[in-house]
């Protein structure tokens, strides 16, 4: 019985143990910061928001809510299935993926928003320098670039662009 116990409580944990070893722990997003995130952002609608990280779906929910296209990615399974039901009303503007976000090409976005620890950023940085094929915005809570200046920032955010390689000249004889 004991045993049945702990492979339980272990299915429950180790999902939010490797969340929290590949960016960072699940931290739900306050109703008032979603606010200041999607207004720093100033998506309007139809435009697409990709959330790295994305939890139990309050921001893809709030966002989703003006209008904005939506796309999660979150590596436990157990936040993904809360996330759907979260978000159930606004099935139509968010998508999300039960995956691992580095492991994963980025699709054309407007903005991405990420709360993920320090020692990570700058691989994420690279990331979407490497990825964005049009410009992009991110959204940092709490955690900054080394090495790179905000465009915006307040008290716990920080607001980045990106700006997509130029494409290589077209060299028709």
């Amino acid at each position: 019985m004991g045993e049945v116990v702990a492979l339980i409580l272990l299915a429950i944990v180790l999902p939010f143990g490797i969340g929290a070893v590949i960016g960072a722990p699940y931290v739900p997003v306050l109703r008032r910061d979603s606010r200041r995130v999607l207004e720093l952002l100033d998506l309007k609608p139809g435009q697409t928001l990709v959330d790295l990280g994305s939890g139990d779906g309050r921001l893809l929910r709030a966002a989703a809510a003006r209008g904005i296209r939506c796309i999660g990615y979150e590596i436990n399974p157990y936040l993904v299935w809360v996330s759907r039901l979260v978000c159930l009303r606004y099935r139509r503007l968010v998508t999300i993926h039960t995956a691992d976000f580095w492991r994963t090409k980025l699709p054309p976005a407007d903005a991405v928003y990420v709360f993920m620890l320090d020692r990570y950023m700058t691989r994420l940085d690279q990331k979407l320098a490497h990825e964005a094929i049009r410009p992009l915005r991110l959204v940092s809570y709490a955690f900054d670039i080394p090495g790179r200046t905000p465009t915006k920032r307040t008290h716990n955010t920080f607001v980045y662009e990106y700006k997509p390689k130029k494409p290589a000249p077209d060299l028709k004889s």
